[in-house]
């Protein structure tokens, strides 16, 4: 079938994002578009870094060190209040469809084709969410047909290359697969959200002798096996073999490099382990640390090859992650989860700041004055408008409606986007782990303001973040006006996207919306 004809039969379905033109974008062909690299890494905390993202360091900025952090945001900015989902794959499905969370509807992580992974509940019905991921096939059971940011690109013109991490999709989904989201090369990516190892003497989870995870085994890396290899730089090899075969190409790239660090389980970095030992830190929060170090290592050693080959004067680097740190216990005790998100509350899985406040950079000589911090807030799906624009593509059509807020305007300094808008999230679903914050939750923010709602009780929290980032007192009680107001607001945008909610086992009853009680 020819493009032209895929766009024929394809017509009736679109939905074009207020001000996109109701035509296909023509490729831009100018040598000059820029190469983009979008650097994710797996459940980074806010605090797993030596570059402070508050107004001052902490003891765990001081644990850590990513000095190529430090060297990426001395060339760009740094995004203080930075966003994303509580949990990875409804982030990284937000971040190649632009939609949110709530409209989409895949609220938790996905694997296990049809199966949901909620936690079980005694009160809650929770819905069925789109347990199979996102899409670009239509009429694939649970899952929501997109259009790729990946394949956007690439069909404006862009080499597209995957590495690391995928979850976009279940098991025997299209979505599964990177090659069916519009990357022309895959490494090392499919359904599984986590490595079963990054141990080379493991092959990453390939062996078959009691390994805890056989099916997130890293797929591809054979190469690899038995040698010395950790698994974060086994992928910076191989994006670097791919970004020599783009350089060939008479073409800009774009380069997902999604790492599978930080995510558990915790496996020694060797390079660095020892270095976290002799600064005193217990074994599990040394093997951590060595796993932040190897990605910062990665980073760094994708900025050298940019400056080897010059290609750094033409290429934007933007830094994320997908949540927040896996919370621990106050200090660094062997035997408890690995990091610390403090001052910011809870952690991966959480409403609270600590489960979806992310660190941020974006690098983009020329046009990012470097040095710079923006404490502006944007969140995951704004990453989708931001990087087409980045690349010259305005217009542009999906198949879904778009959420996303270019946040151009914050890095040239032409314009505020946050400006009178409102964040959202929904988690109609219970995460694998309990604790603050951890429910079936939404949430809005609002300016200073976010109000938290629990969808089990009925319970609301507010907090002004500004003054409380910690999240340590529950103004609802005070500011019974703003609650009601951020409830309404909440209330109708879940309404307005079709969002999701758990109904009572004991009634057969929907929970109220917010705005409900």
């Amino acid at each position: 079938m020819s493009k032209q004809t895929f766009f024929s039969l394809t017509l009736a379905s679109l939905t074009v994002t207020a001000g996109q033109a109701q035509a296909q974008a023509q490729a831009p062909h100018s040598a000059k578009r820029p190469n983009i690299i979008l650097f994710l890494v797996d459940d980074m905390g806010w605090q797993d870094t030596s570059l402070p993202f508050w107004t001052e360091k902490t003891p765990y900025n001081r644990a850590y060190e990513t000095p190529n952090m430090e060297r990426l945001a001395n060339r760009g900015m740094q995004f203080t209040q930075a966003y994303a989902s509580s949990i990875s794959s409804p982030s990284r499905c937000s971040l190649y469809s632009g939609m949110n969370a709530a409209r989409h509807r895949v609220t938790n992580w996905t694997y296990p084709k049809n199966q949901s992974t909620d936690r079980k509940s005694d009160v809650l019905q929770l819905p069925d969410w789109n347990v199979n991921g996102i899409c670009q096939v239509p009429g694939i059971e649970r899952t929501c047909q997109v259009t790729s940011l990946a394949q956007l690109l690439k069909d404006n013109g862009y080499h597209t290359i995957h590495c690391g991490k995928a979850h976009f999709g279940a098991l025997d989904t299209p979505g599964e697969s990177p090659y069916h989201m519009g990357f022309e090369v895959n490494i090392a990516g499919h359904a599984g959200g986590a490595p079963a190892s990054y141990l080379p003497e493991k092959n990453y989870g390939n062996r078959t002798d009691g390994q805890p995870n056989p099916r997130f085994a890293v797929p591809g890396l054979e190469k690899y096996w038995d040698t010395d290899t950790f698994l974060s730089e086994a992928l910076t090899i191989e994006a670097e073999k791919a970004l020599d075969k783009a350089r060939q190409y008479n073409q800009p790239f774009f380069l997902y490099m999604s790492h599978y660090a930080v995510h558990v389980p915790v496996d020694k970095d060797m390079r660095f382990y020892q270095k976290y030992l002799d600064k005193g830190l217990p074994s599990k929060d040394a093997a951590y640390a060595s796993l932040v170090e190897g990605m910062d290592k990665s980073l760094g050693d994708l900025m050298d090859y940019l400056e080897k080959y010059d290609l750094t004067d033409n290429t934007i680097i933007l830094f994320m992650s997908d949540n927040g740190g896996l919370a621990a216990e106050p200090g660094w005790r062997d035997g408890k989860p690995h990091t610390q998100n403090a001052p910011l509350n809870s952690g991966k899985g959480s409403a609270y700041e600590g489960g979806i406040r992310e660190p941020m950079i974006v690098c983009w000589p020329g046009t990012v004055k470097p040095q710079t911090r923006c404490d502006k807030y944007v969140i995951i799906e704004d990453f989708y408008p931001t990087i087409l624009e980045m690349a010259g593509i305005r217009k542009y059509e999906t198949v879904q409606q778009v959420d996303g807020v270019s946040f151009v305007p914050l890095l040239t300094g032409t314009g505020d986007p946050s400006e009178g808008r409102s964040l959202y999230w929904n988690f109609p679903n219970l995460w694998g782990n309990t604790g603050p914050g951890i429910g079936a939750i939404c949430t809005v923010r609002e300016g200073d303001w976010k109000l938290i709602y629990y969808y089990e009780t009925g319970k609301k929290e507010l907090f002004n973040i500004p003054d409380d980032i910690g999240e340590t007192t529950d103004l609802s009680a005070v500011h019974p006006e703003i609650v009601k107001r951020l409830s309404r607001n909440l209330g109708d945008y879940l309404r307005r996207v079709d969002a999701q909610r758990p109904s009572f086992k004991a009634t057969g009853k929907a929970a109220p919306w917010p705005d409900e009680v």
